[in-house]
């Protein structure tokens, strides 16, 4: 795309520039009039100012040219300072000529070649200047107007000089050819000038700079005229007045030249015709012209043929603009009709277009007036709410809705009243055409001052599945999911809405309730039986309370009850105690009878517990001494609770000795291929061996060990212990199939260079890579999953195997899981406990297989506990399994001898059900 100059605003130096060029004008001009000094001085002073005009043009054209432009625009200027410059170089011929010699100028002369050179340059300089492009009829026009304006030129130039010349019959040949050259030359270089205005003229407006060039080269030309017929009557000397015109003329162009401005790209711009007196200059020169030459005919009484050839011409070129107008005017009213057309058919297709999708649209469209009347009822009504367009339009909306959607949308119309083109939402029961209400979302916008609307445009879509899924997802976040009770969040806030409106006289009490001995149900029967058992007491305890309180489980095996209105604390006492003697009843579980007694913590509202959080903390407390003092029983709170604190303390302090104290230790599950039975694997899990309260699990230590931040060296010990006990398994038995398995916490896999650790663990154990694989959960792994992949990614190049811990209770997104690197998709114990049984967890686990499969992971089951479970995960096409039916944790030395050669079923001593449901001895591989 061409540049183009664009005049920006004039620096204060460009206008004291101007200032200077009028001001010598006007001093030049009283000079040569009033012939001040006489002839010699004012021939000085003229020829001196005019050189001076002319190499300050040249050298500014030159300088601009090289410094400030680019392209076409610095050869213009450089045509031009370079026609400026031989002129100069004629005058200072014609000053030595003059001054020097002190003689006439001879014709021809060196001065004659200077003057002469001009021409052509600056003819070279305007046609470089960069126009637009024009189509044919437009190029055209503007060669005839150029034509037209030499045509007319030509003839006054033949009349005033050209023909009085020839008529003398005095010079010789080279003389008239010389004399002759500077009226035609200036009439080229006019018409070429007038040529470049009507083609700028034509794609836009005329750049100011062109136009101060233009101007400069016609005043010079008038100036050369005058020259011409004051020499010719015998009347011209230097200084004269005419003079004035050259020194005018350079002085346009170094202004022109100087001018500030700035090369842009060009933007398309409509091609206009612009102003009428710039249509009007073509014929009001060829007026001129003639009215000229019949005035020399009137006053001579002689017919010139050539100006009457020249006068035909012009007729004629008129004429054929003329043609060419209106044939440029048809084409236009063509292009204009077509356009029209076509914007016409587009409109009629954007109609159709809009229709389509209106009645299509899933969204109902309703147009109705400042009194809800329908005035428009889009089809899709039908098809959203079952009812007609056509019974609704006309009525009032308001007979469609019930009171409280028709209280809402006047609202809402009230409120965008005055505002035109605002809008906003509601949300609105509308009744469907089968009787049902559906939830409906509403956009009112107000176009009642739109001409093409006029009324309230609401666009309505049926939201009730959205919102049932929001009241779903707002019971899940408030309630347990497996027993349905209120989850520690709702239980907060009840509690918190209930001391606020706590009556005179009476208080609040809050229990907390722990139950005893439920791990040893859940290890030794399983999940599902302790779920069950789970269940059974929040039923109990349900039915314990008034309909006014709120029974919650916070998680595990720990519940809560809030007891509003309660009289004083003996009255929660008296509550608790009652809870206690409903549990001592047996529960029954998967055909057994079990017993289960709970402790419970009691805080009553008071001076000590005014807000949540307090009583809150004081009934935790308080549980925390009931379950210290005995099993089954219950403790109110006492300030002197607190002490208990320093419990906690205390094994937050033993658990920073373990580690240097060499208190952990690691104990193995062993990993079963479900087709051949052969142990291929074993899972570590760390154990504390407190040295006063035995072993610990890590149900006990993990989350505090995670809140301190001691889970990052207790996770890089259990690494490099499972680590090295792989490697000494493996140099003992380099030909069994082994992988061990470590468990990595949130908090590891976010430690600043995970991956570097575990490249150092392997190298410092001798670890193959590929017998590691590290184990994450599902919550893990998809917190800020771009960090995370690259993670992932990381720790494939190291070689290590990856698998997802309790797959299926996240939130995995699938495309997420597509791209993470891993190798083994882990089946939540969850889904396996009721394999065998009609349950839809045989579907969800068979689905989690197949989508291993189909991403081409291996799956690992854990929690198999039954031969009913093992077998249907082998015919589901499970690789691999964990669990008690095959064998428990085994500390070091036991888990060695089942790599050497021992079977993980018959390592469950005393175990009778591994022993019968054991479909066949279980071979190491």
């Amino acid at each position: 795309m061409r540049g183009r100059l664009q005049v920006v605003a004039p620096t204060p130096g460009y206008r004291r520039l101007w200032l200077a060029a009028l001001v010598a004008t006007g001093v030049l001009a009283v000079w040569f009039s009033l012939g001040l000094g006489g002839p010699v001085v004012t021939q000085t002073v003229s020829n001196l100012a005019l050189i001076i005009a002319a190499f300050s043009a040249a050298a500014a054209c030159g300088w601009v040219g090289l410094k400030r432009r680019t392209g076409r625009d610095r050869l213009a200027l450089m045509f031009i300072g370079a026609g400026t410059l031989s002129w100069g170089l004629g005058q200072t011929a014609c000053v030595y000529y003059e001054s020097v010699l002190g003689q006439e100028v001879p014709l021809p002369s060196l001065a004659d070649v200077g003057y002469l050179s001009m021409i052509p340059l600056l003819a070279a300089g305007l046609l470089t200047v960069p126009t637009g492009a024009q189509n044919v009829a437009n190029r055209a026009r503007t060669v005839l107007d150029g034509l037209m304006v030499a045509a007319a030129l030509l003839l006054v130039s033949w009349s005033l000089l050209v023909q009085p010349m020839l008529a003398a019959g005095e010079e010789t040949e080279s003389t008239l050819a010389i004399s002759l050259a500077y009226p035609l030359g200036d009439l080229v270089i006019v018409t070429i000038v007038f040529y470049m205005v009507a083609r700028m003229r034509h794609i836009g407006a005329v750049p100011l700079p062109l136009t101060m060039i233009g101007t400069g080269i016609v005043t010079f030309a008038v100036a050369d005229s005058g020259y011409a017929y004051l020499t010719m009557t015998g009347q011209y000397s230097s200084g004269a007045v005419t003079d004035l015109g050259w020194f005018a003329g350079f002085a346009l162009i170094l202004m022109a030249a100087l001018c500030p401005a700035e090369t842009r790209p060009s933007t398309h711009r409509k091609p206009t015709d612009g102003r009428p007196i710039a249509l009007m200059m073509p014929y009001v020169v060829v007026i001129v012209s003639v009215l000229a030459t019949l005035v020399e005919v009137l006053r001579t009484g002689h017919i010139d043929a050539f100006a009457s050839v020249t006068r035909s011409l012009m007729i004629v070129m008129i004429v054929g603009r003329q043609v060419l107008s209106l044939l440029d005017n048809r084409a236009l009213t063509r292009g204009l009709e077509a356009r029209v057309t076509a914007r016409t058919a587009q409109l009629r297709a954007s109609e159709r277009r809009f229709y389509a999708l209106v009645q299509h649209s899933s969204d109902v469209v309703t147009v109705v007036d400042a009194e809800l009347t329908v005035l428009y009822q889009s089809e899709s009504v039908t098809r959203v709410f079952g009812h007609q367009a056509a019974s609704l339009t006309g009525e009032p909306l308001t007979t469609l809705l019930n009171e409280e959607a028709t209280q809402r949308l006047q609202l809402a119309a009230q409120q965008l009243t005055g505002r035109p083109y605002a809008n906003t939402m509601i949300e609105v029961p509308v009744p469907h055409a089968d009787g049902r209400v559906r939830q409906a979302e509403m956009t009112v916008t107000n176009l009642l001052d739109d001409p093409s609307v006029h009324g309230l445009v609401l666009n309505t879509r049926d939201i009730s599945e959205r919102k049932e899924l929001e009241d779903q997802l707002i019971h899940e976040a408030f309630h347990d999911a497996l027993t349905k009770l209120a989850n520690r969040a709702l239980f907060k806030d009840r509690v918190t809405q209930a001391l606020r409106r706590r009556p005179k006289g009476s208080t609040v009490a809050v229990l907390f309730l722990d139950l005893d001995g439920f791990k040893e149900v859940n290890d030794s029967l399983g999940h599902a039986a302790g779920d069950e058992l789970l269940i059974k007491v929040a039923e109990r305890l349900v039915a314990a309370v008034r309909p006014e309180d709120t029974v919650a489980r916070f998680g595990g095996d720990e519940f809560a009850v809030l007891i509003e209105t309660v009289p004083d604390q003996a009255a929660a006492e008296e509550f608790a105690q009652r809870v206690i003697d409903g549990m001592d009843d047996s529960v029954t579980i998967e055909g057994r009878e079990i017993h289960i007694r709970g402790s419970i913590g009691i805080a009553v509202a008071g001076p000590d517990a005014s807000d949540t959080d307090q009583i809150m903390r004081n009934a935790d407390l308080a549980m925390y001494h009931a379950k210290a003092a005995g099993a089954g029983g219950f403790a109110s709170y006492d300030p002197q609770m607190h002490s208990g604190l320093i419990e906690r303390l205390q094994l937050e302090a033993d658990l920073r000795r373990a580690l240097e104290g060499d208190e952990f230790e690691l104990h193995y599950q062993p990993t079963v291929r479900l087709d051949t039975g052969t142990v291929v694997g074993f899972e570590a899990l760390l154990r504390w061996r407190h040295p006063t309260r035995g072993l610990v699990s890590p149900g006990e230590f993990i989350s505090l060990a995670e809140a301190t931040g001691m889970i990052l060296p207790i996770g890089e010990w259990a690494l490099t212990e499972a680590c090295r006990q792989a490697a000494e398994w493996l140099e003992a038995n380099p030909t069994r199939p082994m992988t061990m398995a470590v468990n990595v916490s949130g908090r590891q896999f976010g430690q600043s260079d995970f991956a570097g650790l575990v490249e150092k663990v392997l190298a410092d154990t001798g670890l193959s890579p590929d017998r590691l694989c590290l184990e994450m959960t599902e919550s893990v792994v998809m917190n800020d999953t771009e960090e995370n992949l690259a993670l992932l990614m990381r720790l494939k190049e190291i070689g290590v195997k990856l698998a997802i811990d309790d797959f299926g209770t996240g939130y995995s997104s699938l495309s997420y899981l597509r791209r993470f690197p891993v190798d083994t998709l882990k089946i939540d114990r969850s889904f396996v406990e009721r394999l065998g049984q009609q349950s839809d967890d045989a579907t969800l686990a068979r689905t989690i297989v197949q989508l291993g499969q189909s991403l081409g992971m291996s799956t690992v089951a854990e929690g198999i506990e039954h031969s009913e479970q093992f077998l249907a995960l082998r015919r589901m096409g499970c690789e691999r399994a964990q669990g008690f039916y095959f064998s428990r944790p085994l500390p070091a030395i036991q888990a060695g001898a089942v790599i050497a050669g021992g079977s993980p079923a018959a390592l469950m001593a005393g175990n009778k059900a591994a022993s019968m449901l054991a479909p066949a001895p279980v071979a190491a591989a």
